[in-house]
């Protein structure tokens, strides 16, 4: 059976003080029968790995280079994250494919490169208003599924999250239908290509997910989690996400 996993993203957001929140989580879930992840920025990584400790919240990284070591200023390799004790990475966001330009085949590097050092990538995938409006949002989907989710995956190293790109941070949110034919459809790739192994991987929504609509979203069959973006910054508002999933 697949564990639920509630994961947040707090992009270029936080600071130190704002760590506080997780001691807030531990307090609010000291077991909880999912899992818990905060990706604050890479800065702050060190610092919310020390706020953790002994709990069950796991702590991961916003992006990592599909490279080893190199003159790559800026960048982190998946081993460096791997190494201060996170366990997962996002890879993948639509705001790195669209602000950055990264392609499938880069994704897929750079999944294949946390994997390599022993995270769990998670790989992001969606489909833009335009395409959704087209009726080309299943093609998309289908097309970055195939182009970025590395050979060899399995539910240890991967989680695959559908977050449609008009629908990050803006408030609005796909039909349940919609959501729903999306998970339908990736389980259905993940099969075709994995055999009974798809079947352990975890597949999040993510796109202005909120107390008040996780509870219909979590009861959908194939959603195993979500990726939250500006509801994890706060214990009060990430938390109850938490306990909806937990509920789920």
């Amino acid at each position: 059976m697949r564990r639920k996993l509630a994961a947040g993203n707090w992009k270029m957001n936080g600071s130190i003080p704002a760590l506080d929140m997780i001691g807030a989580l531990k307090l609010k879930h000291p077991e909880c029968p999912c899992d818990v992840l905060l990706c604050p920025p890479a800065p702050l990584l060190t610092h919310a790995l020390q706020n953790t400790a002994g709990s069950p919240i796991f702590i991961g990284a916003q992006d990592c280079h599909a490279e080893e070591k190199g003159a790559f200023t800026g960048d982190h390799a998946a081993a460096m994250i791997a190494e201060i004790g996170a366990t997962y990475v996002i890879v993948g966001h639509s705001e790195r494919r669209e602000g950055y330009g990264e392609t499938d085949a880069q994704v897929a590097a750079k999944a294949r490169a946390a994997q390599a050092a022993g995270l769990t990538a998670i790989v992001c995938i969606g489909e833009s208003l335009q395409q959704r409006e087209a009726e080309e949002a299943l093609d998309v989907i289908k097309a970055q599924l195939a182009g970025s989710v590395p050979d060899g995956s399995s539910g240890e190293t991967l989680v695959v999250a559908y977050e449609p790109i008009w629908a990050i941070g803006t408030g609005k949110i796909p039909t349940m239908d919609q959501i729903a034919e999306v998970h339908a459809l990736m389980r259905s790739e993940l099969q075709a290509r994995f055999g009974d192994e798809a079947d352990s991987i975890r597949l999040l929504y993510g796109g202005s997910v909120k107390p008040d609509n996780a509870t219909e979203i979590f009861a959908l069959n194939d959603v195993d989690g979500a990726l939250v973006g500006g509801a994890s910054l706060r214990a009060e508002d990430f938390s109850p996400i938490i306990e909806a999933l937990a509920r789920s």
